[in-house]
């Protein structure tokens, strides 16, 4: 099959859509050779396809690619006071030097072929739960791989807890999404190493949790009941993807969009996902459940859609010392074997990071660089595992 990408869609196209899938027509079989996709050019980006009857990201090259990256990466921890000059006498203060020396060599021994979501959690709390900045342009040229980019058009990610709801249809929520893709997208328009964009970390269309569950979910589960209800919530989640996919087509008209990071442990509306159809390419997934329930919850929600499915954010985890937690080496293999078998998964992206803080408290190296040698060996047995799978596919 032919790869597909991203184009343009106009207003009368998103009616037109809009209207089927509140019909009940299953858009994702509709649209999945089209509605987002169009015909065009495909070198020098990523796109999607199918070989050997599962879907794909593909290269620029032409190649299937099944993205495994780690996310969460952030240099903050070496610059903890007991640290000492450990950041400035190791890499003379540049995070050029910290990627390429480091970071990089690092996550291509481990076997990981790219980087999902690089922020960080930094802080853990009631009143204040926040990440680290995302990576720059620059930042990403110096790591080398192929990457993920989060546009932060809007703050209801489930582990936010201070900001207000956005009104959608503003004009101020148009203006901020259009320099959030001005200043991330335009930048990143020609960059053949960018496989698309993320939109929002776990939204809260229609959950909370307790330390945001004072506003309660952005939109009240309870009018689901009514067909009236199912309609609002509808318009409403088309608006969003409406105004955040024609921010990013003014400015990048050839990269996938990812979309939002949905948890699947927390209710999902059918109704969101349908008004994000004609506005993604991909389906993307938090979950941290077994690896049968994830096969399960994936197999599902392709099926629902038509649309690749991306685990963008997941871990199975064992103690580790005092409150600090490890990846469990035998449980990441078998979310890797399970995910193999999901024909419509195009990649894996583990929940890291890649230092231990002490937020998190879980990394594949302490804030001393020291690395978590088991865990390591487990998910770099598990990652080269699936490029070899991954390559019996390649033309």
């Amino acid at each position: 099959m032919k790869p597909f990408l991203a184009s343009p869609i106009s207003r009368r196209d998103c009616i037109r859509w809009s209207a089927c899938a509140f019909g009940g027509a299953v858009l994702g079989k509709q649209l999945s050779l089209g509605a987002v996709s169009g015909r065009a050019e495909t070198v020098g980006r990523f796109t999607l396809g199918q070989r050997g009857k599962r879907s794909w990201f593909i290269t620029p090259e032409g190649e299937p690619f099944f993205s495994i990256a780690l996310n969460h990466i952030d240099p903050s921890p070496l610059r903890y006071p007991e640290n000492g000059d450990l950041w400035t006498r190791k890499y003379g203060n540049s995070m050029e030097q910290w990627l390429k020396q480091s970071v990089a060599p690092d996550l291509r021994a481990w076997g990981f072929n790219s980087v999902g979501w690089t922020q960080e959690v930094v802080t853990r709390g009631p009143t204040n739960h926040r990440h680290s900045r995302a990576f720059t342009f620059e930042e990403y040229q110096w790591l080398g791989l192929p990457y993920c980019h989060l546009l932060p058009f809007a703050d209801f990610h489930q582990w936010e807890n201070e900001t207000r709801y956005p009104d959608f249809a503003s004009q101020e929520f148009a203006d901020w999404c259009d320099y959030v893709a001005r200043e991330s997208c335009a930048r990143m328009v020609d960059d053949p190493k960018l496989i698309g964009y993320f939109y929002v970390d776990c939204p809260t269309w229609i959950h909370t949790r307790p330390g945001n569950a004072w506003r309660g979910p952005l939109f009240d589960p309870a009018r689901l009941k009514s067909e009236a209800g199912q309609r609002a919530l509808f318009e409403l989640a088309t608006t969003y993807y409406r105004v955040a996919h024609e921010a990013v087509r003014r400015y990048d008209k050839k990269h996938l969009i990812l979309g939002d990071r949905y948890e699947a442990n927390a209710p999902i509306a059918e109704e969101v996902v349908r008004a994000a159809l004609p506005f993604v390419d991909v389906l993307s997934f938090q979950h941290f459940g077994p690896p049968g329930k994830v096969k399960a919850d994936l197999n599902r929600w392709h099926a629902f859609s038509g649309k690749p499915v991306l685990l963008a954010d997941a871990a199975r985890q064992i103690a580790g010392e005092g409150d600090t937690k490890r990846h469990d080496p035998k449980g990441y293999a078998e979310l890797h074997a399970a995910l193999r078998e999901v024909k419509g998964c195009v990649g894996f992206h583990v929940c890291g990071g890649y230092l231990c803080n002490k937020a998190r408290k879980r990394g594949l190296r302490d804030a001393e660089e020291r690395p978590d040698e088991e865990a390591i060996a487990g998910i770099t047995a598990a990652n080269h595992a699936t490029e070899k799978w991954a390559k019996g596919f390649k033309s």
